[in-house]
């Protein structure tokens, strides 16, 4: 059964269709902002306030007990957070288990962008990686950084433009599919 770690930029789709794999394929479903959320008893925004460092440790964490919890006999698929890619630990963590199916979801800058800008405007406020003069300019170049890293990193890329999270899903699953050869 497969081990498949989502990743991608912030607001990539990595929640979202790891719901709708976890549908198509059963077993479980992490959220690594979730699961750091409720190991350390606070929301991973305000956790990255008290500290990049504090954070990062926390997501790494998190990241090694999510994937301790795979097993042959289900599927488990895991959201990591859009910022993984900046800590060495956790990606440790991804290339040093044979087993994980890292795949990148692939969204444009604007895309992203214009779903962060949403998320701030309905109440959540601008991630705190964003808070400085010119938060748009700050997200195309981190978006633009990060892409790169994440698409060297994957085995598998997924282009998620106008695509719905079950249409990304099964995208998801048809690579799997090759990779265990089912």
């Amino acid at each position: 059964m497969p081990l498949a770690v989502l990743t991608g930029p912030k607001h990539s789709g990595k929640t979202s269709a790891g719901r709708a794999l976890q549908e198509l394929l059963g077993g479980e479903f992490i959220d690594i902002d979730t699961l750091i959320g409720e190991r350390e008893r606070l929301p991973a925004r305000t956790l990255y306030r008290l500290g990049r460092d504090v954070f990062m440790q926390a997501e790494a964490g998190a990241l090694a007990s999510a994937m301790a919890a795979a097993s042959p006999d289900k599927a488990l698929i895991v959201a990591a957070g859009g910022g993984l890619i900046d800590n060495e630990t956790a990606v440790r963590h991804l290339t040093e288990n044979p087993f994980a199916a890292i795949i990148y979801l692939e969204v444009s800058a604007d895309t992203a962008w214009n779903r962060i800008a949403e998320e701030a405007r309905n109440g959540a406020g601008l991630p705190a990686f964003l808070d400085t003069e010119n938060p748009r300019a700050a997200h195309a170049a981190i978006h633009t950084r990060r892409s790169a890293a994440y698409k060297k990193l994957a085995g598998f890329t997924v282009d998620t433009e106008g695509k719905s999270p079950a249409q990304i899903a099964a995208l998801c699953a048809e690579m799997l599919a090759t990779r265990t050869g089912t």
